[in-house]
């Protein structure tokens, strides 16, 4: 076995149906009196009888977070934070308001207890990105780590079948580069697999039985499986494509992932061969790149770039700057390479 480091993140998780019911507690836990509870609009209805259960420990509700996280946003939330006197943040919803969450540890110190309602894993990460003049920057900061996460899959009863989906293999995309990361080591690979294994097998049957509450609890611990994977160890080209993608042309995250996904395994595959048999295994596949690819098909996914409104005038682009500070990668990161595999992915092209 090659030698290797291993960082354990402290993290507390609290686990099963019905398991917010135990924020209150919780909170108390951490030592909070004062919580702001974050939110997107679309979700501002239904956190407000998460609020409700906060009684007097809830300062009050922001609920302007979008996907991407602008910097005008991020400040906007700290200041509410501030003229609200709250101790902690919990957030409440997928990828964006754990980001928003993340963005105000980081500049305000509070802590956040995250309840997470899709299948992102984000709430298990150090990792938050900002977006500022078209750019997305990513950062790595042990103090925006959420202390507490209440995953509860009834909380996700509600959600989209595409949106279940997409959201599902963008949590897939962490635990392929999890994988052939510069820094993998094997006990991070045995959560990935795993984290893989149990969302390909849950999402299907998520998406033909969206009240299947066990298939909704498989997709829910992989993707704790994806997000400590994820956090554990560095990331590599898709998700430097991802974020370009998402930050200059402000596609939509989990679709951006999920398409993506498949074209960037083929990238890497043969250089990465270990990695892959693993990703296929978990699969249930003869290939991890086509498996990627028939699984986001059986989700009935949109498998082109250009239906998230990418236009082909700006692939170029999008590749000189995926390229001009790359993530470490197992394939070198190459212009000419990168281009293609954007076209490929704008074409929706099953990867040969």
């Amino acid at each position: 076995m090659n030698s290797f480091t291993y960082v354990s993140l402290p993290s507390r998780v609290v686990f099963g149906a019905g398991a917010v019911a135990r924020l209150p507690a919780e909170l108390e836990k951490l030592g909070a009196r004062r919580a702001l509870v974050l939110s997107t609009p679309g979700r501002a209805a239904s956190v407000k009888a998460v609020a409700a259960s906060l009684g007097a420990r809830c300062a009050g509700i922001y609920d302007k977070a979008v996907m991407h996280v602008p910097v005008e946003v991020a400040e906007d939330a700290r200041r509410a934070a501030k003229a609200l006197d709250a101790d902690c943040c919990v957030a409440v919803g997928g990828g964006s308001t754990i980001g928003l969450g993340k963005a105000i540890a980081a500049s305000a110190g509070l802590p956040v207890l995250a309840v997470p309602t899709t299948y992102s894993g984000s709430e298990m990460t150090p990792i938050y990105g900002l977006t500022e003049g078209g750019l997305k920057r990513t950062q790595r900061d042990a103090r925006v780590l959420p202390r507490t996460v209440i995953y509860d899959p009834e909380l996700t009863l509600g959600l989209p079948p595409a949106t279940s989906a997409a959201s599902g293999m963008n949590a897939i995309a962490h635990c392929v580069e999890a994988m052939y990361a510069q820094d993998a080591n094997p006990i991070v690979s045995l959560m990935a697999e795993e984290g893989i294994r149990a969302l390909a097998a849950s999402l299907p049957i998520v998406i033909k039985e969206p009240s299947n509450l066990d298939a909704r609890s498989d997709a829910l611990y992989g993707a704790w499986l994806a997000g400590v994977s994820l956090g554990a160890v560095g990331m590599a080209l898709h998700h430097k494509l991802c974020h370009t993608l998402g930050g200059t042309w402000n596609l939509p995250h989990a679709e951006t992932h999920a398409i993506v996904l498949p074209h960037a395994a083929r990238y890497n595959r043969d250089a990465a061969p270990e990695a892959m048999a693993r990703i296929a295994r978990a699969l249930g596949a003869k290939d991890a790149p086509t498996g990627l690819y028939d699984l986001e098909m059986k989700l009935g996914l949109k498998m082109k770039l250009a239906d998230l409104g990418m236009k082909q005038a700006d692939l170029e682009r999008a590749a000189q700057l995926a390229t001009q500070a790359p993530y470490p990668n197992p394939a070198a990161v190459e212009y000419a390479q990168v281009l293609q595999l954007l076209r490929n992915a704008f074409a929706g092209r099953r990867p040969d």
